[in-house]
């Protein structure tokens, strides 16, 4: 598994959009004995908290399990240097705002972003589509100068609507 490519003191904050998926993690971590932290949609809002602290304080917690929904916004975990997008989002910016858990004042590690994709998958064209989307948005709002702001704003909303962005 990864685990093995990592260095020491690296900590991991692994996204899924499938708890399916969390769970046969779970499995696997508890099987080769690390210790982790989970945070899905059914982590009461009243526990969320606790868990992240948690995570970020023991440093004895070598993973956190999050779906992308559910942890992907608003949670500060700078004791991860490690991002694991264990499966892409038809919205990129719902992967960005994952990958932003991570990059946050106090952060004082590099942050690796690893997104599992083999080649000639369904995840493969997805990251395609979501790097067109990203490009078509930029271009839409950039001028011939590279300024933002080519279209008025309500246009580039209609876009950004439009495209799921």
């Amino acid at each position: 598994m990864f685990i093995g490519t990592l260095h020491q003191g690296d900590r991991v904050v692994l996204f899924s959009q499938f708890t399916m998926m969390l769970d046969i993690l779970e499995v696997l971590l508890k099987h080769e004995q690390y210790r982790y932290i989970r945070l899905d949609g059914k982590t009461q809002i009243s526990d969320r908290i606790h868990l992240i602290d948690e995570f970020n304080s023991d440093m004895d917690i070598f993973i956190f399990l999050l779906s992308t929904k559910a942890g992907g916004l608003g949670i500060n975990l700078t004791s991860a240097n490690v991002v694991i997008l264990h499966d892409i989002d038809c919205n990129p910016y719902n992967d960005k705002q994952a990958e932003d858990r991570c990059h946050r004042v106090g952060q004082t590690r590099e942050v690796q972003v690893i997104r599992l994709i083999s080649k000639g998958t369904i995840e493969e064209s997805m990251l395609k589509i979501s790097q067109q989307k990203l490009k078509l948005e930029q271009d839409m709002t950039a001028t011939e100068t590279g300024e933002e702001g080519a279209i008025p704003a309500d246009i580039a909303t209609l876009l950004k609507t439009s495209l799921g962005l």
